[in-house]
């Protein structure tokens, strides 16, 4: 069991009380473990610190990936054609966080935690410092049994919610811990050129919905979107557009990202935020 003020819960707190003290989005970009390699990931994990990042929201290679766009698609299947398996991830995950203390949210997909088991799963997950966990195939209503595990640890179990995500979704993530991650767009993951309209009044209806922070996700790959973003949501997830960056320069890797991740959080430091009213329900 974590130490007491020390879980992943509440260090995820402890960033979303920290960027909305300063008046800003939290960023959390996302890479895939073991791309370019599981050696390259403690530098990866240092350049983010170094550009800026708040959080990092790490994805376990798995060989059906059905939220994942192009980009993390073939990333993830070059780190499993390298070898990629949990347990060399979790000793340099480990001396990783021992280094950099950025909160890690692992995504996940369903299966490699039913392989590994669920309960040792997520124990190793809290024992190397993992903040929290992302599940996009296992739906939240039969998300019981893992909640109460990821809870038990101290690991946030975060939910999703989606631009057609109905009320009675709405009402049931509010038992989740983190953050609410919102999917901006239908489909995959992957950059666009232009983010959805409605996508700052999307993230307004999720936080009326619950008293957790919205970070939102899927389609951002600029600065300037980002920014957009950030003038709602209390957090800005950056995937696809940082790990085709890397796919372009996997010789120079931790380079690329601490660049891209620094562009990034100078657009959300400028950006006026909108306020309005949030439940405390």
């Amino acid at each position: 069991m974590p130490e007491i003020g020390n879980t992943g819960i509440e260090r995820l707190r402890r960033v979303f009380r920290a960027t909305r003290a300063d008046g800003r989005a939290a960023l959390m970009p996302y890479l895939t473990a073991g791309y370019p390699d599981l050696s390259q990931l403690p530098a990866l994990l240092e350049a983010l610190w170094a550009g800026g990042a708040d959080a990092v929201e790490l994805g376990v290679p798995f060989s059906d990936p059905l939220a994942d766009g192009p980009a993390l698609q073939g990333a993830a299947t070059a780190a499993l054609a390298a070898g990629f398996a949990l347990d060399p991830f979790w000793a340099v995950l480990e001396s990783a966080l021992a280094q950099y203390p950025l909160p890690v949210v692992l995504l996940t997909y369903v299966n490699p935690v039913l392989a590994f088991g669920a309960r040792r799963f997520v124990e190793r997950a809290a024992a190397v410092g993992v903040a929290g966990l992302i599940v996009p195939d296992l739906p939240w209503a039969e998300a019981g049994g893992l909640r109460r595990l990821s809870r038990a640890q101290g690991i946030a179990l975060v939910p999703m919610a989606t631009p057609n995500s109905p009320a009675e979704h709405l009402a049931r993530i509010r038992s989740g811990e983190g953050f609410v991650y919102g999917v901006s767009v239908t489909g995959v993951t992957g950059a666009r050129a232009a983010l959805p309209a409605d996508v700052l009044g999307f993230a307004a209806r999720l936080q009326e919905a619950s008293a957790l922070p919205v970070a939102i996700g899927f389609g951002i790959s600029t600065p300037e979107q980002a920014a957009h973003v950030a003038q709602v949501a209390d957090g800005v997830i950056v995937g696809s557009a940082l790990v085709a960056a890397l796919m372009k320069s996997p010789d120079r890797a931790a380079a690329v990202a601490e660049c891209l991740v620094r562009d990034l959080h100078a657009g959300l430091n400028a950006v006026p935020r909108i306020r309005h009213e949030r439940s405390t329900t």
